[in-house]
């Protein structure tokens, strides 16, 4: 019996000492900063007579440094992640106007290195009439979500034209601080947002573009009645490549928050009702459809 807990003594020591050098031969691999960051902006259409671009407002962005592994693009406080370091952003305001895109470099162990680039580009766009018509009602114009509709919510690729992933039933999120939204635009450009004290969405954007409000998110990430005070902002529209597109100027979005760059594809418009499409933080076509009030 000695010589058996004897050997059991010396098989314990060996356990524990095998263990012991294994935890003390791990390593973290080395946290590497980026350098050299280069950032390329390629304004569409621009050459010796067109020295703004073709009118379009669209610039094709690179990024390119030494040991990075991925990259983001902040542009008027939103943030859109580019593991290519490459981003297209289509700027609406008409006329020539400078607009200023920051870049981050990530590294290992969330180093990052930063650059800000300004591009001066021209916009000619003029919106339709019937189109500004449709938004304000040439004043001001209510709008909410249809929630009795199917596929008032979706998320789809982000090049698509439909919800092909996922497509909410009718009143699929009721409760859930979406509904009682209403969105005012008006003519001059101006939008509000009335919340009714909540709002629905993402949970990694709206901590992010909002502050973390202290709320647990669900399973699918979200938060479904998060703290959010009615606000306002301004609008624009344009026509990258033709497909006629709403801008909000900072976080205005259409009931279900997802960040990226507050762009909103009209794929579909009628005098009363349009389905709207933005590509979120996610890199994924989120899609609502609103229906006026009046």
């Amino acid at each position: 019996m000695k010589h058996l807990k004897y050997i059991i003594g010396l098989l314990l020591v060996g356990f524990f000492t095998f263990f012991s050098c294994e935890e003390e031969d791990y390593e973290f691999g080395d946290i590497i900063t980026p350098s050299n960051l280069q950032i390329t902006a390629n304004i569409v259409g621009q050459d010796a007579d067109n020295p703004y671009g073709d009118g379009s407002g669209n610039v094709n962005f690179s990024a390119n440094a030494d040991n990075a592994i991925t990259y983001q693009y902040v542009y008027n406080g939103s943030e859109s992640l580019a593991p290519s370091g490459e981003k297209t952003y289509s700027f609406g305001n008409t006329g020539v106007h400078t607009y200023t895109v920051t870049v981050l470099a990530f590294g290992t162990g969330g180093a990052t290195t930063s650059a800000t680039v300004e591009v001066e580009v021209l916009a000619l766009y003029a919106p339709p009439a019937d189109l500004l018509t449709m938004l304000t009602n040439d004043s001001s114009r209510t709008w909410r979500l249809k929630a009795e509709a199917a596929g008032h919510f979706g998320v789809g690729p982000a090049d698509g034209t439909s919800p092909v992933w996922w497509a909410a039933a009718p009143y699929d999120k009721e409760g859930l601080g979406a509904y009682d939204d209403r969105f005012i635009f008006n003519i001059d450009g101006t939008f509000t947002h009335i919340t009714n004290g909540t709002g629905y969405g993402k949970a990694a954007p709206l901590d992010q573009d909002f502050g973390v409000a202290g709320q647990t998110p669900n399973a699918d990430d979200e938060y479904v009645n998060y703290p959010l005070d009615d606000y306002s902002e301004s609008w624009a529209l344009s026509a990258p490549g033709g497909q006629e597109t709403l801008t909000f100027s900072n976080v205005g979005y259409h009931g279900f928050y997802v960040g990226g760059d507050h762009s909103y594809a009209i794929l579909e418009r009628s005098a009363n009702e349009m389905t709207i499409k933005t590509v979120g933080s996610d890199g994924n076509g989120w899609f609502a459809i609103l229906i006026a009030e009046d």
